[in-house]
């Protein structure tokens, strides 16, 4: 077993965890859905033609369920965040480049530019035939037919981003994610100022958070807050909000006050959580165990006078320290699969060794989500040396998973083989 494999495995097996402490409530969600089994391999990444520049100039491989296949389906430089189209259409945000671009299905998918000149966007959302794109700074909506987008509207405005007067260009998690409900509720992610920004909690508009505005558009309030960068952000089929976070780093040990790399390496948790009304996820005065319940904040609230942890709910699911999940998506896989949540983990830049990034399964069962499974891995070597970070993964009409990739600057089709579907 390689040392990545081992790291995934301890990672996945110190998830399945549950309990609760002191310093945390016992969630009323029913228990997580159970695993099924599903072996997995070396599977080949296999480029499309076109699609063979580094680092698919020499041969790939992802650790993937067993008699699936992986193609390099297109090459998109800063790929971030997924939609599909209507008309079954791939949208792929760039806002390294700030522009969205489209990907037409074909033998050789075909790539345009569906709109262009935005700042930094983001997050993708659709409501029957109105796309909804997340800007660093507001949200705005486009009627979309045939491949085309027309008649911009703003419908959040003011979000903070580093042009924010007040922030003076210190902001560190500009991008945004939007999600709309089923009412068509707004649902729109807003970073912290920092890794440990307190006065964001007081700020106006409000900081890590989720906001959320009326269908229609118009001024966002508090859904949810201490969301320090909820990235992550959709609806699962039940209609509930959930959100991955990229959680703070440099988190002090509670048992002594002192930030230490080898307690740093696995705390706090990344949370994957199922938002209400007025929900408080802690940041940046209650951090996540590994057994889902809360530490008081050594260093901002060791007295837990600035917050009760006591008495914040546990979190549902989670990730590893430093996982960094971006992407947050629901869709149903084949066999032994089935119905879960998909989350693209970035991987980590403060961790020793680096937590690997992958594409993270969690079984979905009546509006719950089972423990975190490797899905895709192998980005990264034992050493850790990253040749992809995966971003989102969506499930395509075609039933096959679509997955982003920023480092490589590509996106794969991931699909069972018909062979292994048929038996």
């Amino acid at each position: 077993m390689t040392a990545v494999m081992r790291s995934l495995l301890t990672g996945t097996l110190v998830l399945t965890l549950i309990g609760c402490s002191a310093t945390g409530e016992k969630s009323e969600a029913a228990p997580p859905v159970p695993e099924a089994a599903a072996s997995m391999a070396d599977v080949p990444v296999r480029p499309l033609p076109g699609t063979g520049a580094a680092p698919f100039d020499r041969p790939r491989s992802m650790r993937a369920p067993a008699g699936w296949s992986i193609e390099v389906w297109a090459r998109v430089p800063a790929a971030r965040l997924l939609a599909w189209t209507p008309d079954g259409r791939l949208l792929v945000s760039r806002p390294k480049i700030g522009d969205v671009v489209e990907l037409t299905p074909g033998a050789t998918p075909q790539q345009t530019t569906l709109v262009s000149g935005l700042n930094q966007p983001h997050g993708l959302a659709f409501q029957g035939d109105t796309l909804y794109v997340a800007e660093s700074d507001q949200v705005d909506t486009f009627s979309y037919a045939g491949g085309a987008v027309s008649g911009r509207k703003v419908v959040i405005d003011g979000l903070p981003d580093a042009k924010s007067p007040e922030l003076g260009g210190a902001y560190a998690h500009a991008l945004k994610s939007v999600a709309v409900g089923r009412d068509g509720t707004i649902y729109v992610s807003v970073g912290s100022t920092g890794n440990v920004s307190a006065e964001d909690r007081a700020a106006t508009p409000e900081r890590a958070t989720i906001l959320k505005a009326p269908p229609g558009g118009g001024s966002p309030t508090v859904f949810a807050r201490g969301v320090r960068n909820g990235t992550g952000l959709a609806v699962a089929p039940d209609g509930a909000v959930w959100t991955a976070v990229n959680n703070r780093d440099n988190v002090a040990d509670p048992a002594d006050g002192q930030v230490k790399q080898t307690y740093v390496n696995d705390h706090p948790l990344e949370p994957l959580a199922k938002l209400t009304q007025g929900r408080d996820l802690g940041w940046p005065y209650c951090n996540p165990d590994l057994d889902r319940s809360w530490d008081r904040d050594y260093q901002l609230n060791r007295d837990g006078a600035k917050l009760d942890c006591s008495r914040l709910p546990e979190i549902e699911q989670g990730m590893g320290a430093h996982s960094a999940p971006l992407g947050l998506s629901f869709a149903t896989l084949p066999a032994p699969f089935g119905a879960g949540a998909l989350v693209g983990v970035h991987g980590s830049w403060n961790r020793n060794p680096p937590r690997a990034p992958e594409v993270s399964f969690f079984a979905y069962a009546d509006g719950n989500l089972g423990p975190q499974r490797t899905l895709l891995g192998g980005f990264q070597d034992a050493d850790g040396n990253r040749w992809g970070r995966p971003v989102m993964a969506v499930q395509g009409p075609d039933q096959a998973i679509y997955v982003s990739d920023d480092q490589a600057g590509a996106i794969y089709r991931v699909s069972q083989d018909i062979a292994t579907s048929s038996k």
